[in-house]
């Protein structure tokens, strides 16, 4: 594999196959391999069009043999640059946890020629080096196979089978301790996946290297299931955060989807959770000591139906909640959608909440929008605007404050 060539789009823009995108084709090739992609995830990151393909509300990185593509998020009215929203797109990630760049090292994110996935996998190496160098640890399993001595349990059908001239033999299954367990062919899984996808790249050799000092594994088909069945506790609490990057890696991985010949992998977020969650962090952090701060506050609304608003604030001293709705979309009031106001209303209602506000994101100010408020029976319904971008144009990091600077 060739060292990835990179195009950089927005949310909701359009490729067109065959046409040129910073310095490189958009191929035909790689267009049939998006939708093969794009259908074995629920066709949920793009909508196919006449040519080409229009990108929906995911952001993050695809990656089709040797071409990356970074879809990127944006605000209409901002004039910030496709880095600069790159980089948005990684201080969001890491503010919602789902991204630790101090693992990776700010220098190397600050590279203009890495990319999301090279974030992911660096972290990833970093992690399999440290549980290496402390030591990998063992786990009993069991094994079943011809042994010189009897020990275990003797498996008389598999035994006749196999050893009816080699009666020196024993066919059984016991118990055995050592590093090849569940957790290290998970971690080996996801390693093969990084060579695969890096090859062209300077992070192969580094990849190659942490293999080598890795123990051999038997082979194991890694699927979605697989991850249930582990169970943490003290011994391998410290695989907890390797084992969630191997998930990411293995389960997005997709080769020779649909008998094709390519090699392709998606890391892709839903930029409207992406949006509530960092929402949500910035309030719990700025919130000081006035307000509870609570996510994802769910009550029952029909037998066994629940409805649950993104953010629920709550006044220490006066106990009235607030009610914040996050929507990543461009605000024109003019199309604000119907459902949208009934969902904050009857969230109002059912909190009985002083207000309830759908907060949109904005290239000017954080403000309340005057236009189109509603009082009634108590409530008050609200359109919220607040800033994503500094003047500088990077991620505003006091978008808490902000906020409660609104309610107040």
């Amino acid at each position: 594999m060739a060292k990835p060539k990179l195009i950089q789009v927005f949310e909701h823009q359009r490729l067109l196959k065959n046409n040129t995108y910073d310095g490189v084709c958009f191929e035909d090739r790689y267009f049939k391999a998006l939708l093969k992609l794009n259908e074995l995830h629920n066709s949920k990151y793009f909508t196919p069009t006449y040519e080409g393909l229009k990108f929906d509300s995911y952001v993050g990185v695809l990656q089709i043999d040797d071409l990356v593509i970074e879809v990127l998020p944006k605000v209409e009215g901002y004039t910030a640059e496709k880095n600069q929203w790159r980089d948005v797109l990684i201080e969001m990630l890491r503010v919602t946890h789902q991204l630790k760049v101090n693992e990776v090292g700010q220098a190397s994110v600050a590279k203009q020629s890495i990319h999301l996935l090279d974030i992911y996998f660096d972290w990833f190496l970093r992690e399999v080096e440290q549980l290496v160098h402390a030591g990998l640890i063992k786990q009993y399993r069991k094994e079943t196979k011809n042994t010189l001595a009897l020990k275990g349990k003797l498996e008389f059908a598999g035994h006749i089978r196999k050893n009816l001239v080699h009666q020196e033999r024993f066919y059984t299954t016991h118990q055995v301790y050592d590093k090849d367990h569940l957790l290290h062919k998970i971690m080996n899984e996801a390693l093969q996946v990084v060579e695969t996808m890096s090859k062209g790249t300077y992070r192969y050799g580094r990849c190659k290297a942490v293999q080598l000092n890795f123990p051999e594994m038997s082979t194991l088909k890694v699927v979605a299931q697989t991850f249930d069945k582990i169970i943490f506790n003290r011994k391998n609490q410290a695989y907890q955060t390797v084992i969630a990057l191997a998930r990411l890696i293995i389960l997005n991985y997709s080769p020779n989807v649909k008998h094709g010949d390519e090699q392709m992998l998606a890391l892709m977020f839903d930029m409207n959770d992406l949006w509530e969650k960092y929402v949500l962090a910035k309030l719990k952090q700025q919130a000081g000591s006035e307000w509870l701060v609570k996510g994802q506050d769910s009550k029952t609304f029909w037998e066994n139906k629940s409805i649950k608003p993104d953010i629920v604030l709550q006044h220490v001293l006066t106990r009235t909640n607030v009610i914040v709705d996050t929507k990543w979309k461009n605000y024109a009031y003019d199309k604000i959608g119907l459902d949208d106001l009934r969902q904050i209303y009857v969230y109002n209602d059912f909190w009985e909440a002083e207000l309830g506000m759908l907060l949109y994101p904005s290239p000017t100010e954080t403000k309340i929008a005057v236009k189109g408020t509603y009082a009634k029976n108590g409530y008050q319904g609200k359109i919220g605007l607040a800033t994503v971008l500094t003047a500088d144009g990077k991620l505003n990091k006091d978008l808490g404050s902000d906020i409660f600077d609104l309610l107040s």
